[in-house]
């Protein structure tokens, strides 16, 4: 029996700097879709165990099929619910890097550097501009967590006026809920939810 994951490729743009590891984008396209451009933008906290399939390891700065994960999968159940076909995750932060508290203590290291990790930096306005398809849905969902709060408000202040599509933690400014929660029926819930919200704005 074919998962969801089987009617769409993946692709992704990895690069490094220095001992760091990074993604810029991930591209999640259905395999018979002839669209040229993403319908659906997502926003997600980091690209964690992101990497290349096998064979494509060592290719840096093109495009190359990419393993999906469960949060990956996630968003294409949504795509599969509200019929979409070509999503593009961008990243709070490019670091591939798969511990939360780790990626916590990189971004801080990082920010005594001139590595600019984050698309939403303003020193990163042309790969904004070229990754980021203005006047589409924007899925928000990098978890709620205060250690992003700073690179949060930056990605906010960059897609004002979009349609933002998300689970807001109540009385925290711009913390959205992961696609993953830990509890099952909550996986299940999110993905409802954010069915339901793109349905309805179509």
């Amino acid at each position: 029996m074919l998962k969801t994951r089987d009617y769409f490729d993946i692709t992704g743009f990895f690069y490094n700097i220095k001992e760091y590891s990074f993604r810029s984008y991930l591209n999640i396209k259905r395999k018979d879709s002839e669209k040229n451009q993403p319908d659906l933008m997502v926003i997600m906290m980091n690209p964690g165990s992101s990497r290349q399939n096998k064979g494509f390891e060592n290719i840096l700065e093109k495009e190359v099929p990419t393993i999906p994960d469960n949060t990956q999968d996630q968003i294409m159940r949504v795509m599969d619910n509200a019929n979409l076909d070509y999503a593009r995750i961008l990243n709070l932060s490019d670091l591939r890097e798969t511990k939360s508290k780790i990626l916590y203590e990189k971004i801080e290291i990082l920010k005594d550097t001139e590595i600019v990790h984050s698309v939403f930096d303003n020193r990163r306005n042309y790969d904004f501009e070229k990754l980021f398809i203005k006047g589409k849905p924007v899925i928000c969902a990098w978890g709620v967590n205060e250690n992003l709060s700073e690179l949060a408000n930056l990605a906010i202040e960059k897609i004002k006026g979009e349609k933002i599509i998300g689970i807001k933690k109540e009385s925290v400014e711009n913390a959205y809920y992961h696609p993953l929660p830990q509890n099952y029926n909550k996986q299940k819930e999110w993905v409802e939810e954010i069915s339901k919200q793109l349905i309805m704005i179509e």
